[in-house]
């Protein structure tokens, strides 16, 4: 036997032992097809156990997946002349912006980046600094302030850090600009250190000292989007009946 043939069957015996019948099934079918297709070497094998259950397309958070779209829209219609970020998902909602326009991105971590459309500053977004006080007529913070003062991504530790966040990106922004935001919404309570999630009762007590709201939009707990709701003292009450949703705002600065 050579030298190849033995190393299929120790490959095959290790993924009996490992991996699910369907799996195994399906390797040793395409060995068995493959015995005179010398175009590619079987290298290391990478199983994909779960792809094949999954629905076309794996979206990796519904909030994610919802926000960002919904917010790029918002951005698209709105033109503004200048946009910063803060600390929303690359792959996912700045992808969508530079698609259509140039966008600004700030984030406490370095990145590398290619894109013509995407400018990245390094900063600490709890610390103002002169030079970008009222700096732009839009800004959008999505899914991040939640995550200020815990250290989960090298932030100094600070239990007002959201609070700090959220006065230091009101200062970047332009009287009457757009702030769109983002943050998880049910009962008030910190998961550290991945996140807090606000009431919002708690949201509100905070954002209308400083904005008047344009838009609020929620996704609920079964990952569903309600665009454009008008807030009642029930759905404030009962944080829309989310344990573990998004409260989306689109936002004028006040004067």
């Amino acid at each position: 036997m050579n030298k190849n043939n033995n190393m299929i069957i120790n490959r095959l015996k290790f993924y009996k032992k490992k991996f699910t019948p369907w799996y195994r099934n399906d390797y040793k079918k395409f060995l068995s097809l493959n015995l005179h297709n010398n175009d590619f070497e079987i290298k290391d094998n990478f199983p994909c156990i779960k792809d094949k259950f999954l629905q076309s397309g794996e979206i990796k958070s519904g909030h994610y997946f919802l926000q960002d779209i919904y917010m790029a829209r918002e951005i698209y219609k709105a033109h503004p002349i200048k946009h910063v970020d803060i600390g929303s998902r690359i792959d996912g909602f700045i992808a969508h912006l530079a698609v259509f326009r140039e966008v600004e991105v700030f984030d406490i971590r370095p990145l590398e980046v290619s894109d013509k459309n995407i400018i990245f500053t390094q900063a600490d977004l709890t610390k103002v600094d002169e030079k970008f006080i009222e700096y732009t007529d839009s800004i959008s913070c999505l899914h991040t302030i939640e995550h200020f003062g815990l250290g989960r991504y090298g932030d100094e530790i600070d239990p007002d850090g959201h609070l700090k966040g959220f006065e230091v990106i009101t200062n970047i922004l332009k009287p009457s600009g757009k702030f769109y935001f983002s943050v998880p919404m049910g009962k008030n309570r910190i998961e550290f250190n991945a996140h807090r999630i606000f009431s919002l009762s708690y949201l509100l007590s905070w954002v209308t000292k400083r904005y008047e709201i344009v838009k609020f939009s929620y996704i609920d707990d079964n990952n569903l989007i309600h665009e454009d709701i008008l807030l009642t003292d029930d759905l404030i009450k009962n944080n829309c009946y989310c344990n573990l949703g998004c409260a989306l705002f689109v936002l004028n600065k006040l004067h």
